[in-house]
């Protein structure tokens, strides 16, 4: 008896096709998705990406911290983007709420800690981690890294990842609050350099930043040779995300 033999003949049961089907439409649900976000978030550029902690309270001096740095940026000419939700989103958000460009926040369903701040223009909220994901990358001209938990080291990295394998243009992707990262970009040399599982070089991907007007100096510096847009080049690269 061949392997094939033992194979069961199995016919898809109903349940089976009703829940291929369901699949299928939830296909169309994220493509709706992708596009109503992507409508909605055309105008807010330049636009600036700020992660961290959702868990961080407003008496923290990280949410200070980041409250100023959103308020610069904002006042600086620059639209800020947050996962809309507590901590230090809320902060991002709140700083740019009062200052000249708009608040934006990508909102997450789940069923625990995310709940949206009241400090948003633009609200917009996804079902998928992974469209949300593409939002923050598409229409950001940087990324400002607050100190956080898994979710902020899923985007940190996931940004590092595109700008190192040239699926992303190169943005400043800058991390605030050296004590906090120091531990990280120690194992990055000691490990990943040393092992040679990335090149020296790729560390270069990072700036670790304290002192909020630095912040908005380093996202200047550059772009201080070109606009704050996509150059064509990159608007192709960005297709292709």
């Amino acid at each position: 008896m061949t392997a094939k033999d033992k194979l069961p003949r199995m016919m898809p049961s109903t349940s089976a096709q009703s829940f291929t089907a369901r699949e299928s439409w939830r296909i169309f649900g994220i493509m709706a998705e992708f596009v109503e976000a992507t409508e909605r978030l055309k105008p807010i550029r330049p636009a600036v990406s700020i992660f961290g902690s959702a868990r961080t309270k407003p008496d923290h001096p990280y949410y200070a911290k980041t409250e100023r740095i959103a308020r610069l940026l904002s006042d600086a000419g620059f639209a800020v983007i947050s996962g809309g939700g507590p901590g230090i989103m809320e902060a991002a958000n709140k700083g740019a709420y009062f200052g000249k460009s708009p608040s934006v926040g990508l909102n997450i369903q789940l069923p625990m800690e995310q709940q949206a701040n009241p400090y948003q223009d633009i609200s917009q909220t996804f079902q998928h981690f992974f469209a949300r994901k593409f939002m923050f990358v598409k229409f950001a001209a940087a990324y400002v890294v607050m100190p956080g938990g898994f979710g902020t080291l899923d985007e940190l990295l996931e940004a590092m990842t595109l700008i190192q394998t040239g699926k992303s243009r190169k943005i400043p992707v800058i991390l605030v609050h050296e004590p906090f990262w120091r531990g990280l970009i120690d194992w990055f040399k000691d490990r990943l350099v040393d092992e040679k599982m990335i090149n020296p070089e790729d560390l270069e991907l990072v700036q670790v930043i304290d002192e909020p007007e630095k912040v908005v100096d380093a996202i200047f510096n550059h772009y201080q040779t070109r606009g704050f847009l996509p150059l064509p080049e990159e608007h192709e690269l960005m297709l292709n995300l």
